[in-house]
C-alpha cells in the first residue's frame, strides 16, 4: 500500500512538471532570442542574478512561484519586504519573495509527508507521529530561508572584507587625478567577488541615470554592511562639504582595517570557548578510554 502511495506521488509530480514545463515554452523561445544579443556586444545584467531557465530547475521553480502567489496573499507586506531584502542581501536578484514562500511550504509538507511514512513504517504511536510531523513541518518551513540568510552572511561578510582593498583603488584612482565616477570604473575593473558586482550595478545605474550619491544609496540598500554605511556616509558628507575625497577615503580605509583587526582578535579569543566543548564531549572521552582503560581491566584482575 504504502509503495503504491509512493508510485502515486511520483507520478502526480511528474505531471506537475511536465505542465509547468508547457507553461515555460513561450518564456524560453524570447529568452534564447533575447540571448543572441550578447552576440552583438550588448551582454550583461544584474550581478549575480540566479537564473535557471532552461534547467531540470526551472518547473520546479514555476510550480513554487505558484503555490508562492496562492499563498502570499495570506502573508502581509512587512514579511514580504523582509524576504525581498534578505534575496538582496544574498545576491539573489531574479528571485521573488513568493517563489521562496512556494518552496517554503514545499518543503514543509514534504517534511511531514517523510515523517508520516516513517512512522508508519516503524508503527508508531499516534501521538508521536502527529507531534513529529507538525516539528518536521515547522522544520521544512523554515529551511529555504535559513539558507538564503546563511547566504546573505557569507556575502555580507565578504563584502566587509573586500571593501579596504576598493578604497584603496579608489585613492590611488583618485590622487591621479580622475574624478570618483572614473576612479569607481577602473577600481571595479580589477576587482571579483559581491562587492564588485555590487559596484558594476552601481555604475549602470549611473549610466541610467543616478548620480553618484544615489546610487551608492542603492548599494546601501541592497547590502547594509557597517563598513559599507561609514563609507557612504563619509562620501555624502565630503561631496556635500566639499573636502577632498583622497583624504576622506584614506581614513575610511584605515578605520575599516582597524575594525577588521578588531573582529579578527574577537574570533580569536572566542576560539577557546568554541574548541572546549568538543574537547570535553568528543577528545576527553576517547583519552580516558585509552589511558584508564587497561588499568581499569587490571584492575578488575587484580580483585578477581
Amino acid at each position: 500500500m504504502i509503495l503504491i502511495l509512493l508510485m502515486g506521488l511520483v507520478l502526480v509530480a511528474a505531471a506537475i512538471g511536465l505542465i509547468a514545463r508547457s507553461v515555460q515554452v513561450p518564456r524560453l523561445r524570447t529568452e534564447q532570442l533575447l540571448g543572441k544579443i550578447s552576440d552583438y556586444g550588448f551582454a550583461g545584467g544584474p550581478p549575480e542574478v540566479d537564473a535557471q531557465s532552461g534547467t531540470i530547475l526551472a518547473p520546479l521553480d514555476d510550480f513554487a512561484s505558484l503555490i508562492g502567489v496562492t499563498v502570499g496573499r495570506l502573508l502581509n507586506y512587512r514579511s514580504q519586504n523582509e524576504i525581498r531584502k534578505d534575496l538582496r542581501a544574498a545576491g539573489m536578484y531574479g528571485v521573488e519573495p513568493r517563489r521562496i514562500v512556494g518552496y517554503q511550504i514545499m518543503a514543509g509538507v514534504l517534511m511531514g509527508l517523510i515523517w508520516v511514512w516513517f512512522s508508519a513504517a516503524a508503527s508508531m504511536a499516534k501521538g508521536l507521529t502527529v507531534v513529529g510531523a507538525i516539528f518536521c513541518a515547522f522544520a521544512g518551513w523554515y529551511f529555504p530561508m535559513m539558507l538564503v540568510r546563511r547566504r546573505a552572511r557569507y556575502r555580507l561578510e565578504q563584502v566587509e572584507y573586500e571593501l579596504p582593498e576598493l578604497i584603496d583603488l579608489l585613492v590611488v584612482g583618485v590622487e591621479a587625478g580622475l574624478g570618483f565616477s572614473a576612479a569607481m570604473a577602473a577600481a571595479v575593473e580589477r576587482m571579483q567577488g559581491p562587492l564588485g558586482a555590487e559596484m558594476r550595478l552601481m555604475l549602470q545605474e549611473q549610466t541610467l541615470g543616478l548620480t553618484p550619491l544615489e546610487a551608492l544609496q542603492n548599494v546601501l540598500t541592497r547590502i547594509d554592511t557597517p563598513s559599507l554605511r561609514s563609507f557612504v556616509r563619509s562620501i555624502t558628507q565630503g561631496e556635500q562639504l566639499g573636502i577632498s575625497i583622497g583624504d576622506v577615503l584614506r581614513n575610511v580605509a584605515l578605520e575599516m582595517r582597524k575594525r577588521r583587526k578588531a573582529a579578527a582578535e574577537e574570533r580569536a579569543q572566542k576560539a577557546p570557548i568554541k574548541m572546549l566543548f568538543p574537547l570535553i564531549f568528543m577528545i576527553f572521552p576517547a583519552m580516558f578510554v585509552v589511558i584508564l582503560g587497561p588499568a581499569v581491566f587490571a584492575f578488575f584482575d587484580a580483585i578477581g
